[in-house]
């Protein structure tokens, strides 16, 4: 369920195991730490590894600028279209075929990155440091995985929070402010 401008709208998900939703607590949690940062007001958002498209729809209804939504699944993009029209976002978002690490190294100054990939990802190094590159200098990184994620020197963790089994790790740009 989404808070913000689409409060109360459910989501579709994908069918099947090839994307994993975060829950409704763990995106709310999330949100209103990000909100306290005001890390989401007219921010452009990349939401990485997008799935249904809940994090990033949570960043469009929080009053983000745009959403680029990067996704690998045609299942999982035609289910994220659809819940971008059932919310009215479509305008406010892009959404492209290609897995979020390449987004990431394509560039984009963001103001704020919502990587959440499978629990099986092994590319953290990399797609970290691509991913701290491509922040601006007052951008928030948020890093949803099973465990600890271990930065690379470029990025200061200014909190993790753990959920159960889900791990999420707050991220700025090394001599940002928080």
């Amino acid at each position: 369920m989404v808070a913000g401008e689409a409060r109360g709208l459910r989501l579709d998900a994908p069918p099947g195991d090839s994307t994993r939703p975060t829950s409704d607590r763990v995106r709310q949690a999330v949100f209103n730490s990000l909100e306290s940062m005001g890390a989401v007001e007219g921010a452009r958002v990349l939401d990485a590894f997008a799935g249904s498209g809940a994090l990033g729809i949570e960043a469009l209804s929080r009053g983000a600028d745009h959403v680029v939504f990067s996704e690998t699944s045609a299942v999982a993009r035609a289910v994220l279209e659809v819940n971008l029209a059932s919310t009215g976002m479509s305008g406010r978002a892009t959404v492209v075929g290609r897995d979020g690490a390449v987004e990431v190294a394509r560039g984009g100054e963001w103001d704020l990155v919502l990587l959440d990939p499978p629990y099986r990802f092994d590319g953290w190094d990399l797609l970290l440091a691509a991913t701290a590159e491509a922040l601006r200098e007052d951008a928030v990184l948020v890093v949803e995985s099973d465990r600890e994620i271990e930065p690379p020197p470029s990025l200061d963790v200014i909190r993790v929070k753990r959920y159960g089994g889900t791990v999420v790790t707050f991220a700025i740009p090394s001599g940002a402010s928080s």
